[in-house]
């Protein structure tokens, strides 16, 4: 076996990847840390998959992520990137959930790692619903300690079609590719200078100063439900009985003077800014 450097033809065929990508994956070793990189990028992932749209974001363990590059033809894709997501609704993201919890390398589709009720939250009918995306795909990777990488693929109202397997494949074929270009071109970023982020004691903290009190417990089941997990999601990850669930949340819309999801989503929301 080969040691050393490949060059782009030889990881292109060791991929299967056709030649428009062996074009673009040339394209972007040789803008690596120069300006033109952010296009040769975009012109790489689109022989790779055709998105919609692209987003590179630094995930962080405390603050919001780190907004590195981004293009859509639709305005509306990112036109709450400012006053939406980065202003608290990232924690409710699954991408987010898998910096949390240490993801290894790869490429990551978000109906694969969203949870069970996702499409039905109200995060992703609210938030989603503005931004016209339809399907993502990110490749994710730990960059320092504290710290990952996001690169995702979106599919939106443009093409109005999501991604297909053949597309998730040529992404899982190509994630060590795109790991390195990533890593190479952003290696000088630094990592998480805090503690992981205690969200549901933010939550509850957030809460008191508006007149709502709400326990520690209560919290984590608000956000369970507001990242899009059912009643037996929630039960499965709390180690307790979908009864005892329904009663938590009983209490919870109880302490917030609501009785919907869709009130909790706006109610609480705000406060994770």
């Amino acid at each position: 076996e080969k040691q050393g450097v490949y060059t782009p033809n030889e990881v292109c065929r060791m991929t299967q990847a056709p030649p428009a990508v062996e074009t673009g994956l040339a394209q972007a070793i040789a803008g690596l840390r120069q300006a033109g990189f952010a296009e040769a990028l975009w012109q790489l992932c689109l022989a790779l998959a055709a998105p919609d749209n692209l987003i590179v974001m630094a995930y962080r363990d405390a603050g919001p992520p780190l907004v590195l590059l981004h293009r859509a033809e639709n305005p509306r894709v990112f036109a709450r990137l400012e006053a939406g997501y980065l202003a608290g609704a990232f924690r409710l993201d699954p991408y987010y959930d898998l910096h949390l919890a240490r993801a290894a390398d790869g490429a990551y589709r978000i109906r694969d790692i969203a949870p069970d009720a996702f499409q039905r939250s109200r995060y992703f009918t609210e938030y989603f619903g503005e931004t016209t995306l339809i399907d993502e795909i990110a490749f994710v990777l730990p960059l320092a300690e504290g710290l990952s990488l996001n690169l995702c693929l979106g599919r939106d109202a443009g093409s109005a079609r999501a991604f297909s397997t053949e597309d998730l494949a040529a992404c899982r074929r190509m994630s060590p590719v795109i790991a390195a270009l990533a890593r190479a071109e952003w290696r000088e970023l630094e990592g998480s200078a805090g503690p992981v982020e205690d969200t549901p004691a933010l939550l509850v903290a957030a809460a008191g100063r508006q007149g709502i009190a709400l326990s520690p417990r209560q919290a984590t089941v608000a956000l369970l439900i507001l990242r899009g997990h059912s009643t037996p999601s929630i039960a499965l990850k709390l180690g307790v009985s979908p009864q005892t669930v329904k009663v938590f949340r009983k209490q919870l819309y109880q302490r917030c003077g609501i009785s919907s999801q869709a009130e909790l989503f706006s109610r609480l929301l705000p406060l994770l800014g």
